[in-house]
């Protein structure tokens, strides 16, 4: 009853503190003012604030459509050049409220909040480090991108136009221990040029400017999978989308500095194309 009424709470009163604050997120500068402000200061902020309340959304969005079981899964955003939000250890994504969450700085040190704070922080710390455009992480276990990661192997790109648009072709990360600094980078020889990556035997890793839109890209990566393989039981040749208007597609992404490995000269190995 507790947990229902703390969401009923976070709805009423933070709901639109979160989305009337996810654009000035994405402004440049706009958490300049945390500078020599102290970790209690930035944790107790109106930034903070509103951040947690998207944290605890996405949470629970990803519970809901199973992407998630039992604690598993992790979120985490930047705030400031110097700390993250991020989601505890041992906890269900739909159980969280905002005074859960673990405020950390860039070598993963908790420094406020009374939970510990994400196993797999250092996958995240990697990628925010490796690309400053990464303002925002979600990582989790969906259970289409999970299969195909068991494989070891992406869908093919270019069968629909709006995941060409958000995504285009993921990388696939080897396999190491969950956790542990060489797990956390596997993923750095992708994550300049792909906004989702499949971790081998493991799940599914996607950065964006906000907490929302990363989890759009999970919801966006799971559906594509999902009808590919429903197309393969039609048992009808696939029609791929020509050649030249990917190539209209990617233009509009070059123009927008949206990711696409297709765009960039050091596309290579171990990425679904």
């Amino acid at each position: 009853m507790a947990t229902e009424q703390s969401w009923v709470q976070l709805t009423k009163q933070g709901r639109e503190a979160f989305e009337t604050g996810a654009e000035d997120r994405r402004k440049p500068g706009i958490e300049s003012g945390f500078e020599g402000s102290s970790s209690l200061e930035v944790a107790n902020s109106h930034e903070a604030e509103i951040l947690r309340a998207e944290i605890v959304e996405v949470g629970r969005k990803l519970w809901e459509r199973q992407y998630v079981d039992g604690n598993g899964g992790n979120i985490s955003a930047r705030l400031g050049s110097k700390y993250l939000l991020c989601t505890p250890t041992m906890m269900c994504k739909r159980d969280m409220a905002p005074a859960d969450l673990c405020l950390a700085d860039l070598e993963g040190n908790t420094v406020a909040g009374n939970r510990l704070r994400t196993s797999e922080m250092l996958l995240h710390l990697e990628i925010y480090k490796a690309n400053p455009r990464a303002r925002a992480i979600v990582h989790c276990h969906s259970p289409y991108a999970t299969a195909f990661s068991m494989t070891g192997t992406a869908p093919p790109v270019g069968l629909i136009s709006e995941y060409e648009s958000s995504i285009g072709p993921v990388a696939i990360a080897p396999y190491e221990t969950p956790g542990t600094q060489a797990f956390a980078e596997t993923v750095l020889p992708f994550v300049e040029d792909h906004n989702t990556i499949l971790l081998a035997n493991h799940g599914i890793v996607c950065w964006a400017d906000t907490v929302s839109h990363a989890e759009w890209l999970v919801e966006t990566f799971e559906t594509y999978c999902k009808s590919y393989l429903i197309a393969l039981e039609i048992g009808k040749p696939l029609q791929f989308i020509p050649e030249s208007k990917i190539e209209e597609i990617l233009a509009v992404k070059r123009r927008l500095g949206l990711p696409d490995a297709r765009n960039s000269e050091s596309a290579g190995p171990g990425e679904g194309r």
